[in-house]
């Protein structure tokens, strides 16, 4: 992964007018997360988990209030957030397909299946379709090496995947979000 640069001194932060961390999300964060770690610092990245969870992104808003809320500051959060492939800076889809792209995958074919994906969803890694359903992404290894190649749907790893069987799948949650199931 390569670092990107900016000015990020004058980058103006997109704000609302209601926190994203909620007073309701800091007592819960504050009770049952908090006393589990011996630093602020240490709780971080739960935290940012609980508010990805909760708003399905993290905003730079958020961000802001999460330093404030440990103590911490925003650049410490930042650099943590976009260390980690699982935290999300803009909206995604409600189902995020992650294919696979380790040293076992790419030998099995992985790329074929990305190419598909690209084509049937009309979309590019790491962009989102439309309507909203589906985001594509490339992820490091999955830990799966043995049954390559392999991808998550959200949270589920779908093993030795054929073109056939993400078609299938994808099918498939288009017919239930339609309500055809």
């Amino acid at each position: 992964m390569a670092w990107i640069t900016k000015n990020s001194a004058t980058m103006e932060i997109e704000r609302r007018d209601e926190p994203y961390l909620t007073e309701a999300m800091r007592e819960d964060l504050s009770q049952r997360i908090l006393p589990r770690y011996e630093t602020k610092m240490a709780a971080l990245l739960p935290v940012l988990h609980e508010v990805q969870h909760h708003v399905g992104f993290l905003p730079h808003q958020a961000l802001h209030e999460v330093a404030e809320f440990l103590g911490l500051a925003p650049a410490q959060v930042l650099d943590t957030a976009s260390f980690y492939e699982e935290f999300f800076f803009h909206p995604v889809g409600k189902y995020i397909i992650g294919v696979c792209q380790s040293i076992a995958c790419e030998a099995c074919g992985h790329e074929k299946i990305v190419d598909h994906l690209r084509g049937k969803l009309g979309i590019e890694p790491h962009e989102t379709t439309p309507d909203g359903l589906f985001t594509l992404r490339c992820m490091e290894c999955l830990g799966a090496c043995d049954t390559a190649p392999c991808a998550l749907v959200n949270d589920e790893r779908h093993d030795l995947l054929t073109i056939e069987q993400i078609d299938r799948l994808i099918d498939e949650i288009r017919r239930r979000e339609r309500g055809q199931e």
